[in-house]
């Protein structure tokens, strides 16, 4: 981690970076412009707000073919950037570059320098220290079979805070501690949107500790790298003893996509949910999804891509078994 003042350095790049790829790239300014006219809907989860985006340019996120095959046939686009993209260096492992298909304004895509797959726990400790260090951003991971349309070279993305509605519907959610250390709580939602726990830490190892314990309870699937999930991670200072803490935010996963994606006729919808999904902030690519789309979709969407009541509730029992405080 850094200081403050390399911190304040580091926003200015950051800012002096979108400017420039603004300038010197164009399919970064006409996507970047294009945001002011994109129509959005409000609606509720629960009693909470989410967001809904008609974003044409995501049909490639959305419905991206991450099949071993498909990978293979195409080449990384982390590896393989257009001359027009560049970025920042960030710790000698990863890259901060602009996202030319962005949600919002400032949408940031956080790639290793090395091709490496889609892996969270060997990276979980540097997805806090950049949270710490854009402290203006909220940092997020998507997983290599939840919405990763890169699942085989190891990336984070960012957006400024203030576009997820989890940063405000954490608050209002019921919780539960199920572990619990002497800078860190790890709480299990309840009657959430989806099914999610909060992890909430003053202290990187400690909160790198908790998020490992927790990972160790999640099902891996034959086949699989690591378990089914989308993480969001950001600082805030009024979660938790009145400091500046870590927020993370873990939606555990059992599938890819809701059957609407693949339903034919009036019953399909075209939303396949990554982190931004599960946080509150869905995006449609296609305008007739955008119109007819309702609550009720958007909550059934997220109940049949998470894990279902039963298997949070396993995982609550173990966690809590596994707490140094319980």
């Amino acid at each position: 981690m850094i200081d403050k003042s390399e911190m304040n350095e580091l926003r200015e790049r950051v800012e002096d970076l979108l400017d420039e790829q603004i300038r010197d790239w164009e399919l970064v300014r006409t996507n970047i412009y294009a945001l002011a006219n994109l129509k959005t809907r409000n609606l509720y989860i629960r009693d909470f707000p989410v967001i809904l985006q008609f974003n044409p340019e995501r049909i490639r996120s959305s419905a991206a073919k991450t099949d071993a095959a498909s990978l293979q046939a195409r080449p990384c686009f982390f590896c393989h950037r257009p001359e027009e993209q560049y970025g920042i260096d960030y710790n000698d492992a990863f890259d901060i570059l602009v996202n030319p298909y962005p949600i919002s304004g400032g949408h940031l895509t956080i790639p290793l320098k090395w091709h490496e797959d889609q892996q969270i726990l060997p990276y979980y400790e540097d997805m806090l220290c950049l949270a710490h260090d854009l402290q203006d951003y909220a940092v997020f991971y998507n997983g290599p079979k939840c919405g990763a349309s890169a699942p085989d070279h190891m990336h984070f993305q960012a957006m400024e805070r203030g576009n997820l509605p989890i940063e405000v519907n954490y608050k209002k959610a019921s919780k539960g501690i199920v572990w619990e250390g002497r800078n860190t709580v790890l709480y299990v939602l309840y009657d959430f949107m989806a099914s999610a726990f909060l992890l909430i830490s003053s202290d990187l190892r400690e909160a790198d500790y908790a998020f490992k314990q927790l990972y160790a309870q999640l099902e891996i699937k034959e086949g699989d790298s690591e378990p089914m999930m989308n993480v969001v991670t950001w600082k805030d200072e009024d979660a938790w003893k009145d400091e500046d803490n870590w927020i993370s935010c873990i939606f555990p996963r059992k599938e890819l996509r809701p059957s609407c994606f693949y339903a034919e006729g009036d019953a399909n919808i075209l939303i396949s949910p990554a982190t931004v999904e599960m946080a509150g902030f869905f995006i449609t690519s296609l305008e007739k999804d955008f119109d007819k789309v309702t609550s009720e979709d958007l909550e059934t969407i997220l109940r049949e891509v998470s894990i279902s009541e039963e298997e949070k509730n396993e995982i609550v029992r173990k966690m809590i078994q596994s707490s140094p405080r319980k």
